[in-house]
């Protein structure tokens, strides 16, 4: 390495955070490119190499990496710059933080959730003097505060919904009853996509041209639903489909001696097969089912309100996005084929799902929605 290049050498925690930026969808450009020159530097590249990779000066990368060695991820961070005094106070400023880290019906406004203008509206009446809308979304910004912005979610009620939970990530990390599995043991991951409908257009869909989007027609002629029942083999990545008219235990059944008949799972020592609580695997007595009619199969359930640890699930999103939406099919047999022609074709890449989530995440939610639950108990008392 040459000399003027500073030594970087990264935390697990601080390359996890810069992993994190690097990969972020969501990540300002700016910050995805600084998180890069550091993971660079820390793999001991030199500065005109990584200013080469990223298309950048080295005076970029050199400044970048500096600054990182010299102050952390804090050092990653824009320096502030000269300017006017501010004219918005900081009590001004913690009211309008204060604000909108309220609901409105707190406050005995009837909104569900805040716009800008109608925070600004409460904060002006409430306080002396004036903020524009672009200053209030900047103090809201430097926070970050986006109370116009709500995401849903649902307590797990199960009471062993994390020792469920666990069973299933633990044999996503190779694991099952704390033991390493078996070589040629499968996983398979097993779901339905059920009432997918044949939707013929009233007129021919307009392939998109420059300066045009595709054009679908919003009218259309129903022509019956079908379901799509799919298991995935968590390991290889491919996909194994059925089309029914319905969902219930005998398609999923015949689907699973389909698969099941084939070499690899037949002679396997172990088969474990993911499943939801759905009506057409259900309880110890589809577990029963499964055994009798495969003894090295082991159906596995799902905690209730946990489909998202299924990983067939993101196969039902990449056909909902490529093949499902936006719907244009002159018959179920057309729709079926399609289905089913997109399932052949994407086993020809099909690569496994790189999953990430541990059972250790799980704990570390769990542990902040009992806190949460802790506080929220406490404020009711008090």
């Amino acid at each position: 390495m040459p000399a003027h290049a500073v030594p970087v050498t990264l935390t697990a925690s601080e390359r996890k955070i810069l992993k994190v930026r690097a990969r972020g969808a969501k990540t300002p450009h700016r910050d995805r490119e600084r998180a890069l020159i550091v993971l660079a530097a820390d793999r001991g590249r030199p500065n005109a190499r990584i200013a080469a990779d990223l298309g950048i000066s080295q005076d970029k990368a050199r400044r970048w990496r500096g600054r990182f060695a010299a102050a952390g991820l804090t050092g990653l961070k824009d320096l502030p710059r000269a300017g006017r005094p501010r004219q918005i106070s900081e009590l001004a400023r913690a009211a309008a933080v204060a604000l909108a880290c309220q609901l409105p019906a707190v406050t005995g406004v009837p909104l569900a959730r805040w716009t800008g203008p109608e925070l600004l509206a409460e904060i002006t009446a409430d306080l002396a003097g004036t903020m524009s809308l672009t200053s209030l979304r900047r103090i809201l910004a430097d926070h970050p505060v986006k109370p116009w912005q709500y995401r849903s979610w649902i307590y797990p009620r199960d009471p062993r919904f994390e020792a469920r939970a666990q069973v299933i990530l633990d044999l996503y990390q190779g694991f099952y009853q704390g033991r390493r599995l078996q070589p040629g043991d499968r996983i398979l991951s097993f779901d339905a996509k059920p009432q997918i409908q044949a939707r013929e257009r009233r007129h021919a869909t307009l392939p998109a041209a420059p300066g045009r989007p595709v054009r679908v027609e919003h009218e259309y002629t129903r022509h019956g639903a079908l379901a799509l029942l799919a298991g995935l083999d968590v390991h290889t990545g491919h996909v194994f489909a059925s089309t029914p008219a319905a969902t219930g235990i005998t398609p999923f059944t015949e689907l699973v001696a389909q698969v099941m008949q084939r070499p690899e799972y037949k002679n396997a020592p172990r088969v474990f097969i993911v499943v939801d609580n759905g009506s057409d695997h259900r309880g110890q007595a589809s577990i029963d089912r499964m055994h009798a009619a495969h003894p090295n199969a082991i159906l596995i359930h799902t905690p209730v309100h946990a489909s998202w640890l299924n990983q067939i699930e993101i196969f039902f999103s990449i056909i909902q996005k490529k093949v499902v939406s936006p719907n244009d099919f002159a018959s179920l047999d057309e729709l079926s084929a399609t289905l089913l022609a997109f399932v052949q074709r994407y086993n020809c890449t099909a690569k496994p799902f790189n999953w990430k989530y541990t059972a250790a995440d799980l704990h570390e939610l769990m542990q902040r929605i009992s806190e949460h639950q802790q506080q929220a108990a406490q404020l009711e008392a008090a």
